[in-house]
C-alpha cells in the first residue's frame, strides 16, 4: 500500500509534466531538459555530507541511471522532432506495459498471469483513447525535418524501453542487495542534466529566457523531472513493480485532463471512457489474489 502512494504521487507530479512544457514549448528541448535535471538533483543536496557513501555506487550503476534519464529524454525529443508528437507520446507510453509484461524476465519468482496482462492491456487502451481524445491539446510539434515519421516512433518505442529497463532493473537490485541508495538519483541527474546542456549548445540555438520562465523551470526541476523520480525509486523498491506498472496509466489521463482544463477545452465523452479503462485496470492489476 505504501509503495502504491509513492506511485501515486510520482504519477501526480508527472502530470503536470505536459502543462508545463506548453508553457515552456519556446524553450529549446534539451536546455529545458538540462536545467530541469540540474535543478531536480537539488533535492538530493542535504545529502551531500554522506555522498561518499551515497554517491559512491558502481560504475554500471551510475552508467545505468545516467543512460536513464539522459537517453530517455534524448530519445523522446528527437522522436517528437521528427514525428507526429501525439503518436509519438503514446508509442512513448508502451512502458508502463512493458514492465508488466517484462517482469518474469528480470525478477525471479514473480510470474505473469492474465489478469496482469489483461489489466495492462486495458490501461493501455485507455491511455491511446484519452491522448488521442486530447490531440489537439496534447499536441507539442516542435518542427519538422526530412526524417522518415518511422524512425520518431521507434526512437519513442527505444525510450519506453529504456524506462521500463530502468525501473525493472531497479526492482531487481534492491532485491538482490545491489541497488543503489536513492539519494543517488541526484547523481544521475546531475550528470545527464549536464549532457543535455551539452547536447543544446551543439544542436540548438540560444535563448533568452525571463523570470517566469525560470520560475517554470525550477517548477518542473523540484516536480516532474526532480521528487517524481526519487518517488518513483521508493515505490519500485518496496511494491509489486506490476501493480505499479498498470498504476502507472494514470500519467497520461492525468497529464491530459490537467491540460485540457488548463487550456479550457471541455471534457469529452474520450476522457471519460478513458478514465473508466484505466481506473478499472488499476482496480484489476493490483488486486491481491
Amino acid at each position: 500500500m505504501k509503495a502504491n502512494l509513492y506511485a501515486l504521487a510520482a504519477i501526480a507530479l508527472w502530470a503536470s509534466l505536459a502543462t508545463l512544457g506548453v508553457s515552456l514549448k519556446h524553450v529549446p528541448p534539451f536546455l529545458l531538459t538540462g536545467v530541469a535535471l540540474m535543478v531536480g538533483s537539488v533535492l538530493s543536496w542535504p545529502y551531500l555530507f554522506n555522498a561518499s557513501r551515497l554517491w559512491q555506487i558502481r560504475p554500471s550503476t551510475l552508467g545505468l541511471g545516467v543512460f536513464t534519464l539522459f537517453g530517455y529524454h534524448f530519445f523522446l525529443f528527437i522522436g517528437l522532432r521528427i514525428a507526429s508528437a501525439v503518436e509519438v507520446n503514446l508509442v512513448n507510453y508502451l512502458w508502463p506495459l512493458l514492465i508488466v509484461v517484462l517482469t518474469p524476465l528480470y525478477l525471479d519468482g514473480l510470474k505473469l498471469r492474465a489478469v496482469h496482462v489483461v489489466a495492462a492491456t486495458l490501461g493501455f487502451a485507455g491511455a491511446a483513447i484519452a491522448i488521442l481524445g486530447g490531440r489537439e491539446s496534447a499536441t507539442l510539434a516542435i518542427g519538422g525535418t526530412s526524417w522518415t515519421p518511422l524512425l520518431g516512433y521507434l526512437l519513442a518505442l527505444g525510450s519506453a524501453f529504456i524506462w521500463a529497463n530502468y525501473s525493472l532493473q531497479t526492482k531487481r537490485g534492491a532485491l538482490t542487495g545491489k541497488g543503489f541508495p536513492t539519494a543517488a538519483i541526484g547523481l544521475f541527474g546531475l550528470i545527464s542534466g549536464a549532457l543535455s546542456l551539452i547536447c543544446h549548445a551543439a544542436l540548438e540555438p540560444s535563448v533568452n529566457l525571463s523570470a517566469n520562465d525560470w520560475l517554470l523551470l525550477v517548477s518542473m526541476g523540484l516536480g516532474p523531472l526532480g521528487a517524481a523520480f526519487f518517488l518513483w525509486d521508493k515505490a519500485l523498491k518496496l511494491g509489486d513493480v506490476r501493480h505499479i506498472g498498470i498504476l502507472s496509466y494514470l500519467t497520461p489521463l492525468t497529464s491530459t485532463v490537467l491540460l485540457m482544463l488548463v487550456t479550457q477545452r471541455p471534457l469529452s465523452w474520450n476522457i471519460a471512457v478513458a478514465a473508466a479503462m484505466i481506473i478499472g485496470a488499476a482496480m484489476l492489476g493490483t488486486r491481491r489474489y
